[in-house]
């Protein structure tokens, strides 16, 4: 009797929806559900062919980022920072995706959902590697490795080709930067993703100096004098007005660059991107260099 009975109970427990579903929702996430709180991991998600349920701070995504863009229907979570856990959890989110060491914290957010986190570099300054390795767990993580080793082989095979394209930029620095205000620019060098991404392509930074732990400096305007006459790509952010009103300057029109028609504005670029902001920073790279 005893026998009969743990049997049937057994039995009953095989056939529950807790014992059935839980097992397959810890293994592969709802991939339709899926929140990301920092635009590398949203990228990192879209590299693999899937939408996120919700963004950080969409309307500046779009400015900073702009692609790949976001679906229309993307939830806006709020601030990157500090998103919005209330509506978070009412999203009932199968995966929340979020950068380490920066907004709230692991343990926070695993009263709401599973999570998984991401870095720009793990200490090396090597972010496209880090991308790489990320796009690798993630798509590990929600049931799509192929998908993940498809465009791994496709971004280095562009990779390739553009190094050949600018063979002839090899060797000649190129200065990255982007105007913050009317007295300050963001300029970028070691540890960044541009020189990593510079160096897989042969070619040279401008920028020499101090960098951040995620491979930028934010400088005084007077100090874009010290790399002399170099090529400037400046990148675009919504910031027409604040253009306006340095190129006017007497301290702009002395730049060297600047007196020798050295610089160009190109489209926005995610500065702390993964494999997508690499590919299209390539592009941007080979729009303003190629003709030249």
């Amino acid at each position: 009797m005893i026998s009969l009975t743990r049997r049937r109970l057994l039995t009953a427990l095989a056939l529950s929806p807790l014992m059935q579903c839980a097992p397959l929702r810890a293994a592969v996430p709802d991939n339709s559900r899926i929140l990301a709180l920092e635009w590398l991991s949203a990228e990192l998600l879209m590299a693999l062919g899937v939408a996120p349920l919700g963004v950080a701070d969409v309307h500046n995504y779009n400015i900073w980022v702009g692609e790949p863009p976001l679906p229309a229907t993307t939830v806006d979570l709020g601030l990157r920072g500090e998103p919005n856990l209330e509506l978070m959890t009412q999203l009932d989110p199968s995966l929340i995706l979020y950068y380490s060491g920066f907004g709230p914290s692991a343990e926070t957010l695993q009263h709401i959902a599973p999570t998984l986190g991401f870095s720009l570099h793990s200490g090396d300054g090597k972010p496209f590697s880090a991308a790489q390795h990320s796009l690798r767990q993630l798509g590990a993580h929600i049931g799509r490795e192929a998908q993940a080793e498809q465009h791994l082989q496709e971004t280095g095979q562009q990779l390739a080709a553009a190094r050949v394209r600018l063979q002839g930029w090899a060797g000649r620095p190129i200065l990255l930067m982007s105007l913050l205000d009317s007295r300050h620019a963001i300029v970028f060098g070691q540890n960044s993703l541009f020189l990593d991404v510079m160096q897989r392509l042969g070619l040279t930074s401008a920028w020499q100096g101090e960098t951040s732990y995620w491979g930028s400096a934010v400088i005084g305007l007077e100090r874009l004098a010290e790399v002399g006459n170099v090529e400037v790509l400046c990148f675009d952010h919504d910031n027409q007005r604040d253009m306006q009103q340095v190129t006017r300057t007497a301290l702009w029109q002395a730049l060297p660059f600047v007196r020798a028609g050295r610089f160009r504005r190109v489209p926005a670029v995610w500065y702390y991107g993964a494999t997508l902001a690499a590919l299209r920073f390539v592009r941007v790279l080979e729009s303003a260099l190629e003709p030249r």
